[in-house]
């Protein structure tokens, strides 16, 4: 089986053309609407598992390259409103050429005989619309997918066998079958691909960099469970 990693909300970067439309918005930028705080540390340290592996640095507050083309929030509150060229232009060289690299590359894949499985990383914030989400890391998947089920459940119980205080929860604080890239994707490849989306809590990041001890945890624990 191929191992595939991606993170769609490694930084909160946005390019020089597009400045223009975020002035005075470095808080909003800087804040888990801006990126997914500590998903790319997570990510790297995931790198050399990966037979493939890609991240994006550009804001979500750009273009939400975790939704799909129609979603009504795939441009937020700061380019919905820009003139549709400058839309197009974001969508061609940011949303499809990172997109279309993961698709590409598991289509390849697949066409050759090979299984797939996916993680996308990302991370949540603690407390929303002042609410404290109960859990250390959700393991997101279509629970119709016997395949993914099998591989969340297997991924949990080696989770705890590193840290048993850890609060996993499935499906949580998203369901897998909400709209995202992984959704899309099982969509192209209805056999032969498993996709799971990650979430760490952001409660255990700091400057953009994930505590030792729950890296450690999480590749360790996709060690095993890739072995068994």
């Amino acid at each position: 089986m191929k191992l595939i990693v991606t993170c769609e909300h490694g930084g909160n970067d946005i390019p020089k053309p597009f400045k223009k439309y975020f002035k005075d918005s470095v808080s909003v930028l800087n804040s888990h609407r801006g990126y997914d705080l500590g998903a790319l540390d997570i990510f790297k340290s995931l790198g050399p598992l990966a037979d493939y592996a890609l991240y994006s640095e550009t804001s979500r507050l750009l273009i939400e390259l975790n939704r799909s083309l129609h979603h009504p929030k795939l441009f937020s509150e700061f380019t919905k409103d820009i003139p549709k060229q400058e839309k197009v232009s974001i969508i061609q060289s940011h949303y499809l050429v990172y997109r279309n690299q993961v698709e590409n590359t598991i289509k390849n894949w697949i066409d050759n005989g090979e299984a797939v499985m996916h993680l996308s990383m990302h991370s949540f914030t603690p407390i929303l619309n002042k609410v404290e989400r109960q859990c250390d890391v959700g393991l997101l998947y279509d629970s119709k997918k016997q395949s993914e089920k099998i591989f969340a459940t297997n991924f949990k119980v080696e989770l705890k066998a590193q840290n048993p205080n850890l609060n996993i929860r499935f499906n949580y604080p998203y369901l897998g079958k909400a709209d995202g890239f992984t959704t899309y994707l099982r969509k192209q490849f209805p056999l032969n691909y498993l996709g799971i989306e990650v979430e760490v809590n952001q409660k255990y990041a700091q400057h953009n960099q994930m505590h030792f001890e729950i890296k450690e945890v999480i590749i360790l624990a996709l060690k095993n469970t890739l072995t068994t």
